[in-house]
């Protein structure tokens, strides 16, 4: 069970107010989705993650794969049971981490033979693969296997990668059994409009070809980027593609990113994002507030007894100072991970709420420009 239903369209600007239905929940848009690599959002419980106002989360087809293995988490009834998750789950192909994470990798059109990252063991994942595993997982919605080309490459070098692409993606689409799952387009292309457009076009008439099977694609999502490119032309480049893809489905940014990434971005019509910045910069001591970054770590927080956002909800903020969580940082201790993770998720999490509600109250030009001012204003002391 998948729907999608555009509920509001920003006035000024092309942001999206949506809801999303799935059969473990709804979702509504746009959304930030806590990444969840491991069966796990690190430090996390799956009650922290419901208490924080987490909608839906994002596993990772590649190292569940690999470990525990995708017949183990059948087993035990799915992912959603085996880590203790009941709200929706986005698991995505593998792809990325073939290409990021293996020692050795051989690719052909059959799919990629690599090296686990773990231990070296020989491994090999297709489109069919990734859709056997995300099945098996339990996956709500699902990623087409893809290429996905660091950045920068040459014109010739995206062109190889998107037909390489655009063909698993047509045997990920085949590859989907019964009512399994929901599975998503992915368009390539690195920063070339043309290829841009080229890969939608060709993932529609992918989906085209398909629908006499009944089979088509439940959103579409724009990958390969935040790899290196500048921050200006991923942006320019979300802009272009964003307004091409279908008005009725979901729009999905892959991997991105800052929170000035995010608002930029629903500022230019996407709906979903995930990105480990929130989670991993939690576990480095760095913490997002609305007036700028802070480094916990640095000794002028020290004796510093006030909260990390004096106007910040989080269990966090409401509880501890910005003393406290330095010492802790600074000792090793397992809590400094627990309450920066907590406080960067609510975050994260209550920025897009507050995406979503701007649009619904038409105001969503006057909140982007206080989030900027905010943002680079001078930490306070």
């Amino acid at each position: 069970m998948f729907s999608f239903k555009l509920i509001k369209k920003s006035k000024n600007t092309k942001g999206r107010l949506g809801k999303i239905k799935t059969s473990h929940g709804e979702i509504e848009t746009p959304i930030f989705m806590p990444v969840g690599t491991q069966a796990t959002v690190k430090a996390m419980t799956a009650d922290e993650l419901n208490h924080l106002g987490a909608q839906i989360i994002l596993g990772n087809t590649y190292h569940l794969f690999l470990r525990p293995g995708h017949d183990i988490v059948a087993k035990a009834g799915g992912l959603h049971k085996f880590m203790g998750w009941n709200g929706p789950i986005l698991t995505d192909s593998g792809g990325f981490q073939v290409y990021s994470l293996s020692k050795i990798r051989k690719v052909k059109p059959e799919g990629v033979t690599f090296q686990s990252h773990i231990d070296g063991s020989e491994y090999f994942l297709s489109p069919e693969v990734s859709i056997e595993v995300q099945e098996a997982l339990g996956s709500d919605i699902m990623m087409c296997f893809d290429e996905c080309p660091a950045l920068p490459a040459t014109t010739d070098e995206l062109k190889k990668s998107l037909d390489l692409t655009i063909a698993w993606e047509k045997r990920s689409l085949q590859a989907m059994t019964g009512n399994k799952g929901s599975l998503f387009g992915i368009i390539q292309g690195g920063t070339d409009k043309e290829l841009r457009k080229e890969s939608l076009q060709r993932i529609l008439e992918v989906e085209k070809e398909c629908a006499l099977d009944n089979k088509e694609f439940a959103g579409f999502s724009i990958g390969g980027l935040s790899v290196g490119e500048p921050i200006p032309e991923m942006y320019e480049t979300v802009d272009y593609i964003a307004p091409q893809m279908p008005e009725n489905k979901p729009r999905y940014l892959m991997g991105v990113g800052t929170p000035e990434d995010l608002v930029t971005c629903v500022d230019l019509g996407i709906d979903m994002f995930d990105c480990v910045m929130p989670t991993r910069n939690a576990r480095n001591g760095s913490l997002f507030t609305q007036y700028g970054d802070i480094k916990i770590k640095q000794a002028r927080f020290r004796d510093d007894f006030a909260p990390l956002d004096d106007s910040c909800t989080c269990y966090t903020c409401q509880n501890f100072s910005r003393a406290y969580l330095r010492h802790l940082y600074m000792s090793g201790e397992i809590l400094s991970s627990i309450l920066n993770t907590i406080h960067n998720l609510h975050y994260y999490l209550g920025l897009l709420e507050l995406c979503r509600q701007s649009i619904l109250d038409g105001t969503f030009v006057k909140f982007k420009k206080n989030f900027f001012a905010n943002r680079q204003a001078s930490e306070r002391g």
